[in-house]
């Protein structure tokens, strides 16, 4: 399951390499060798980013600029240099090329496009340093940060620090809960804005254009709609709101960044807060690794996060019978169903705390035959209280919060004769609306081509194909479409590849609608993919809000970690000459 903890620890899990598993090595077998930092790293695997422990140097990471070459090998990029003379070519090397080539570093003194003749530069070349003179080089390193990988690139004054603790650094930073309100760093590498950019957590515009509409649940540039997730859960409880950060009426590029995902601010990666630090003991409260934070940070809810829960609860087929959804629990007081609805299901926006009932469900309850006086009294009464069992989801200990969202999930059944026309009604209007998106593309691609061609396209009856109302055949004709004939007949080469190029760019737009309308389509019709045994199913969504308390960790960029270990008054804080308080007093050991 991929770690969704941050955006960042998304990206760094997509591009991590591994030595283990089938083929590869083994943890207990593998010796130091194996785990150290090898030359032909450079450029291709970070050298510093890998787990403390017994995984050390196994599991890596892909460094920023490197990529994989057709027969799986990492390749990264060099600029090629002529007599001294820098060139715009780029050159992807492997590693066993690299080592026969003299390649110069990045930070090479450089004079109107040329390396500075008369004086030797420093070169690698077969695993070694050696100085040459400036007309031998053949290569420079695109970038100095092109060694380093995407997470040890948001270290700033990385060259200063430890490795060691540029280790510890690079991997807390995946370990950052989103916070409830984000701030940019002051001091940055400037690789923020292309970590939030990479990751799926923010919205991109997929072409320029002008915002018409913008709220909080979607945002209209053009003929483009992007609904935003509000609240959605991640793989690690963690929760991700994503918020516009562009205006009605804004120009828009492509590419640019028009909605804040988790951890990000305005399009750049902002995992953590700015806040005022001293570095002073203060009677002990702060030895070793721990940590003294102000009353101040808890209640300006500064390192405040919302984590989401999701509970479920199953519906099977019994040997006594069938358990039920239902309101109509026995032995329980209203009180303590006043937030369910009808079915028994906790209502949206409803505070919820240790014990409430979520969803409402019984069981039958094992009982001897029922005598024919019994089974009367059932027949006119229905099921008495006395024979099902409560077995409702309830709300475990040490949780609290809001209910933001319930789903109902069931296999297609024997539908009644009203749920049937409900769904039928559903059905058409779902393929209705399938139908109607690659109407509209096909029409795009059609009078785009017109323009280009100078005259009116038709279908095989030399029906004109602009301006046809009729939706069902446009569909019909979008899914029959052939570019060839209509090319056939021009004779200008220029049209012919001012033609291609357009349907190249609309022919997978109208294959992802008519996908995206079919797999819809199919699964309504075969319901939902429940469990063998299972009839129905709720999830219940609970977002708790968490604040920072003691025994929270807490990091720097630079692996300098601590655990909180006391919250003090604000009027109890050290202060400046001016007044005002600090926020976080750390051990001033932590200093070098």
């Amino acid at each position: 399951v991929v770690d969704q903890t941050n955006p960042l620890s998304q990206l760094t899990h997509e591009r991590r390499l591994s030595a283990l598993g089938p083929g590869g090595l083994n943890r207990k077998r593998a010796g130091f060798e194996v785990r150290d930092v090898h030359i032909s790293h450079y450029g291709r695997i970070c050298p510093i980013e890998t787990p403390e422990g017994t995984n050390i140097g196994l599991i890596s990471s892909l460094a920023l600029y490197a990529g994989i070459d057709d027969y799986g090998f990492l390749v990264t990029p060099y600029r090629k240099v002529v007599k001294g003379k820098l060139t715009d070519e780029i050159v992807w090397m492997r590693a066993d090329q690299e080592a026969e080539a003299k390649v110069a570093p990045a930070d090479t003194p450089i004079e109107k496009g040329r390396l500075v003749s008369g004086s030797p530069v420093v070169a690698r070349y077969r695993a070694d340093f050696e100085m040459v003179q400036p007309e031998e080089v053949e290569y420079i390193d695109v970038t100095p940060s092109q060694m380093v990988g995407v997470s040890a690139s948001l270290i700033p004054f990385l060259e200063h620090d430890d490795a060691n603790r540029a280790l510890m650094g690079s991997n807390m930073q995946r370990q950052a809960v989103p916070l409830l309100v984000t701030e940019p760093p002051i001091v940055a590498t400037g690789m923020e804005k292309d970590v939030a950019r990479n990751s799926s957590m923010v919205v991109r515009a997929k072409r320029a254009g002008t915002v018409t509409k913008c709220d909080a649940r979607e945002i209209v540039i053009g003929k483009d709609v992007y609904p935003l997730k509000k609240y959605v859960r991640l793989n690690e409880r963690t929760c991700l709101n994503q918020r516009p950060i562009v205006t009605l009426g804004e120009r828009v590029e492509k590419g640019q960044v028009i909605a804040d995902g988790a951890a990000t601010y305005h399009g750049e990666l902002a995992l953590g807060r700015n806040v005022l630090v001293g570095f002073m003991s203060f009677d002990g409260y702060n030895f070793e690794d721990a940590i003294i934070i102000s009353e101040e940070l808890v209640q300006r809810d500064v390192y405040t996060s919302i984590h989401i829960e999701e509970f479920d609860v199953e519906i099977r087929e019994t040997k006594l019978g069938r358990e039920e959804f239902t309101r109509d629990i026995p032995n329980v007081s209203e009180k303590a169903l006043r937030n369910l609805d009808e079915n028994g299901i906790v209502q949206v926006g409803t505070y919820v705390r240790p014990g409430d009932i979520l969803v409402g469900k019984v069981s039958p309850k094992s009982k001897t035959e029922l005598t024919p006086e019994e089974k009367l009294l059932q027949a006119i009464f229905g099921r008495a209280g006395e024979d099902v069992k409560n077995d409702s989801l309830e709300v475990p200990s040490g949780i609290e919060g809001i209910v933001i969202d319930t789903q109902k999930f069931s296999r297609r059944m024997s539908l009644s004769e009203e749920e049937r026309k409900a769904f039928e009604a559903d059905l058409a209007a779902a393929e209705k609306e399938g139908n109607e998106r690659i109407a509209e593309v096909f029409q795009e691609m059609v009078r785009e081509m017109e323009q280009v061609i100078g005259r009116p396209l038709t279908d095989e009856d030399k029906t004109p194909l602009a301006g046809q109302q009729d939706v069902k055949y446009l569909v019909e004709q979008a899914m029959k479409f052939r570019l060839d004939p209509h090319i056939a007949s021009l004779r200008s080469e220029e049209k012919i590849k001012a033609v291609q190029k357009i349907y190249k760019a609309k022919a997978p737009e109208i294959e992802a609608a008519i996908d995206a309308r079919d797999r819809k389509l199919n699964s309504m019709k075969r319901g939902d993919e429940l469990r063998s045994g299972v009839l129905q199913m709720v999830k219940v969504y609970v977002a708790t809000k968490r604040v920072i308390s003691v025994g929270d960790k807490m990091a720097g960029r630079h692996g300098n970690k601590g655990v909180v270990a006391k919250i003090l008054p604000v009027e109890d804080m050290p202060f400046l000459e001016d007044g005002t308080p600090l926020q976080i007093m750390l051990n001033p050991l932590g200093v070098p």
